[in-house]
């Protein structure tokens, strides 16, 4: 059964100030995380009004967006430039797209992270024809001043860093409910989006003309819904393409895992690191690199062989809960670190989350009158018990890496090209091509992603023989995997 926010509520009810801090601290079933910053300019702001309480124009007297500040637009637009170095394959996507507008008519609403990297995607997709509005899929990842470059620019923007759940419904349903505007596409990363478009405004959900979702949690939601006949439009699922799992999901959490985890040493420490996923690999090999003591818990037979043959100690999280200095989930599961196991943690144990949801360490279960929270700084928390044992909470226990640092642009410049050729592809498709179902993107726009980021390291790929091609039964242009290959 899948859970969402209450419908009931009234967008254009406004709690107090009061009300909609004590929100901000709230534990949503949802699954509003991922990425962000703590790099963020407005983290220091003393400014506690609301943006949704804010009148704000951009230069050309807009006022189509809500977000922190629109002043911090220049500061936005310099991150944003910097991405674009570290992005290739996009700004190869805008040279090729001077002539033709394969997005030409698209009007696509997105949930995702909003950051300098998001707002490459955006402005590649305009570049190629499309018209977006955008809400964040993460309370804490937006990157205020890249969200005011963005409405500066003109892009209908929702987003700031510390939404409570509240501004959360209510800036995806801002990006939805426009007078006149009919979105025909959909990016997605968690599902929210998606499901609030279904729930709430099901005649829209029926002239969509594909979705594409980049993550497990997302993408376990559209399964779900294409099971119970449900799934009206065609999906693509980017997060199980070869681009994202063997790219983000393993390098960019093997480089962004030892950025957001306070300042402690990790040579020596002991690690229980849940789920050996390509997250959990990524995660492991960083630590292991660092000197750290390695445990695993896995539910699934082959990736706890492939644990066991890259060295980490398979067990059982009882096993080694009173021990461990750090706990890390990656499993995309719900309770998978419980306040059994959170009472029996060591003091100062650090706890953390790097899977999409906010779902996996059961910290509503941490919100009661015997324990104490004390904030450290912005995304760190002291959980205090009666005895005075301690432990480092995370983010609230969502996304770790976005929540409380940033991730590599390159490896999401890999991901970024998979969703702009997922939604070229499904806006473009000929009728019949792609029914009401949830598809993979084909292996030869895999490779192509990848081809198109192999010139930043200056390599050349070897080229097949015609009988070396006649031998393996390839064209020698590829595909070169099966479409089943993962």
């Amino acid at each position: 059964q899948i859970q969402f926010a209450d419908q009931k509520q009234e967008f254009n009810k406004r709690p107090t100030k009061i009300g909609r801090r004590s929100l901000s601290r709230s534990i949503s079933q949802s699954s509003t995380d991922s990425y962000s910053s703590a790099a963020s300019y407005t983290d220091s702001s003393d400014d506690e009004t609301s943006p949704r309480d804010k009148q704000q124009k951009n230069s050309k007297g807009s006022s189509d967006f809500c977000v922190k500040n629109i002043k911090q637009a220049e500061f936005g637009r310099r991150e944003i430039e910097i991405a674009e170095q570290e992005m290739p394959a996009l700004m190869a996507l805008r040279k090729r797209a001077q002539g033709e507008k394969p997005l030409a008519g698209a009007k696509i609403v997105g949930c995702t992270h909003i950051t300098a990297q998001t707002a490459v995607l955006m402005e590649t997709l305009g570049a190629l024809g499309a018209q977006c509005r955008w809400a964040a899929c993460n309370i804490y990842s937006t990157l205020n001043e890249v969200a005011a470059a963005l409405a500066e620019s003109g892009f209908p923007v929702f987003a700031w860093k510390g939404e409570s759940e509240d501004d959360f419904w209510w800036c995806i349903d801002r990006c939805v409910n426009v007078e006149g505007w009919q979105p025909n596409m959909i990016l997605d990363d968690g599902g929210d989006l998606t499901h609030w478009i279904y729930k709430k405004y099901p005649n829209m959900f029926k002239k969509i003309k594909g979705i594409v979702e980049e993550s497990v949690t997302g993408v376990h939601r559209l399964y779900q819904l294409s099971k119970a006949g449900k799934l009206c439009v065609p999906a693509m699922n980017v997060n199980d393409s070869v681009t994202k799992q063997k790219f983000d999901n393993l390098y960019c959490c093997r480089e962004s895992i030892l950025d957001g985890t306070t300042d402690m040493m990790f040579g020596g420490k002991q690690v229980v690191v849940c789920g050996y996923g390509e997250v959990g690999k990524g995660c492991c090999a960083a630590l292991k690199a660092m000197g750290s003591i390695v445990y695993v818990t896995e539910i699934d037979p082959i990736c706890a062989l492939q644990a066991c043959m890259d060295g980490f100690r398979l067990v059982k999280l009882n096993e080694v809960i009173r021990q461990v200095d750090i706990v890390i989930t990656c499993t995309g599961n719900k309770n998978v670190v419980t306040r059994e196991h959170l009472d029996r943690m060591k003091n100062s144990c650090i706890v953390c989350n790097m899977g999409h949801s906010n779902t996996e360490i059961d910290v509503a279960s941490l919100r009661t009158p015997e324990l104490t929270w004390e904030r450290v700084r912005s995304q760190v928390d002291h959980v205090i018990w009666p005895d005075g044992k301690r432990i480092v909470l995370l983010a609230e226990g969502r996304l770790l890496n976005l929540s409380c640092s940033t991730v590599p642009t390159f490896v999401l410049s890999i991901t970024a090209t998979t969703q702009a050729l997922a939604l070229i592809e499904l806006y473009n498709a000929p009728e019949g091509r792609y029914k009401q179902d949830v598809y993979l993107l084909p292996k030869k726009m895999d490779e192509y992603v990848a081809s198109l980021h192999l010139p930043t390291f200056d390599a050349h790929l070897t080229e097949l023989t015609d009988e070396q091609a006649k031998y393996l039964g390839l064209n020698k242009n590829g595909p070169f995997k099966p479409n089943y290959y993962r």
